[in-house]
């Protein structure tokens, strides 16, 4: 993947490496240090000059100098020229202060996006934002990707009982991320109602739903101080819950996290790696590192064309955002030219590589697997109607282009 420059601030160097080995690239050099006074420095150690720039720093850590460091070094590279800067946080920092919530309070996460897009960001990759409204916050793409098929990936190969489980939201504000988990395990959702005296501490817990005799499996987007999962654990064993997981996509277990996890009822407490874990994970055994795979979101065509083609589908026909692979390898796929299925131009659909570099259309695979779409109304590769490039079940269309071979298939067939 050359004119790709990845690199890694110090909040998660594990996961950028990871990720750099996931793309096959080598992590780009930057040096960072302080001044005796604090104040940090950072010098890129290669050009940048025409390139896309990912840098990836989580909000975690030293939250406040882990953040200073980003928007430095998201500045550094666009000075130096390159070509677009994406900012790549796992996880999202002061996206708790998302709102209003009494009088003179900040709204910190629109101060952070502002900050974000004056240091020079052209894009922001996050994963599983506390509030989708963040996302408004910015006047610039942003991608929120979602943990999700990796959660129910884990739920189904590490859950013997899973088909007779609750999903449980340990507050109102998580019924969407537990109702579409539960369709999609067909199996039932519960929240519990909690009400704060103040940040950090629960008051009192209300369980909206039935737990009696069966597993029950918390998901929240994140965790501080584990007041909450802990104090919903309880809730449901005294419901009458047989097992109790909890899975968080940003475990952040700060203060007296770590004894209440220990001391809870869990069986498991499965985080993703957008923080690091691995000293938590020595301290407490019940703590699980879930690896969801979102390395396809570096990739150049992730935000062009593979994004613009899917926009054509219903929000039910949709992939998850954390699992769009890249829609052509090509890396002439870069440039505003790249194919787009909202295209009226038949030609854009396909990989814009020169007639020598196009493969044969005697080699082509059928567009449609069904025998039944061999008539004269089959869709035709040579068809100047865009409509007829489609399946006649859906716009449910996969798009895989490879370094030699092209596929248009209908996933209905």
């Amino acid at each position: 993947m050359p004119n790709i420059k990845l690199f890694s601030g110090s909040s998660n160097l594990d996961l950028s490496q990871k990720i750099a080995d996931r793309l096959g690239l080598e992590l780009s050099k930057v040096l960072t240090t302080k001044f005796s006074n604090q104040e940090t420095c950072v010098e890129i150690g290669e050009s940048v000059r025409g390139e896309d720039v990912y840098i990836l720093q989580s909000g975690c850590g030293e939250i406040n100098d882990n953040l200073m460091e980003l928007l430095i070094m998201i500045n550094a590279c666009k000075i130096a020229s390159a070509s677009r800067v994406t900012a790549v946080i796992p996880c999202f920092p002061y996206a708790r202060q998302d709102k209003k919530d009494k009088s003179r309070a900040p709204i910190s996460a629109k101060l952070v996006a502002n900050m974000l897009s004056v240091a020079g960001a052209d894009h922001i990759i996050t994963m599983d934002l506390h509030a989708s409204q963040i996302q408004g916050f910015f006047d610039i793409p942003v991608d929120n990707l979602y943990a999700e098929p990796a959660v129910l990936k884990w739920i189904r190969e590490n859950i013997s009982e899973w088909r007779d489980c609750t999903i449980v939201s340990p507050d109102a504000g998580g019924a969407k991320r537990v109702t579409s988990i539960a369709d999609q395990l067909n199996v039932d959702f519960a929240l519990i109602h909690k009400e704060r005296k103040k940040a950090n501490e629960v008051d009192r817990m209300v369980l909206v739903g039935d737990v009696k005799d069966r597993v029950a499996i918390l998901v929240d987007d994140m965790a501080d101080t584990c007041g909450t999962v802990c104090h919903a654990a309880n809730k449901l064993l005294a419901a009458g819950a047989t097992r109790i997981y909890a899975i968080l996509t940003h475990g952040i277990f700060s203060g007296p996290a770590i004894s209440r996890i220990n001391n809870a009822c869990f069986e498991a407490v499965v985080v993703t790696n957008t923080i690091p874990q691995e000293d938590k994970m020595r301290h407490c055994p019940k703590i699980q590192d879930l690896r969801p795979d979102f390395s396809g979101a570096f990739h150049p065509d992730f935000s062009g064309a593979f994004l613009r083609g899917i926009e054509t589908l219903s929000a039910e026909q949709r992939p998850s955002e954390a699992l769009l692979p890249p829609v052509c390898r090509a890396e002439t796929q870069r440039s505003s030219s790249a194919p787009c299925l909202q295209s009226r131009d038949p030609a854009k659909l396909f990989c814009p590589l020169s007639a020598e570099q196009r493969p044969s259309e005697a080699l082509l695979p059928p567009v449609c697997r069904a025998e039944t779409q061999r008539s004269s109304s089959a869709p035709c590769l040579q068809s100047r109607d865009p409509a007829k490039l489609f399946c006649r079940h859906s716009l449910d269309v996969s798009l895989a282009l490879g370094s030699n071979d092209l596929m248009l298939q209908c996933v209905t067939c």
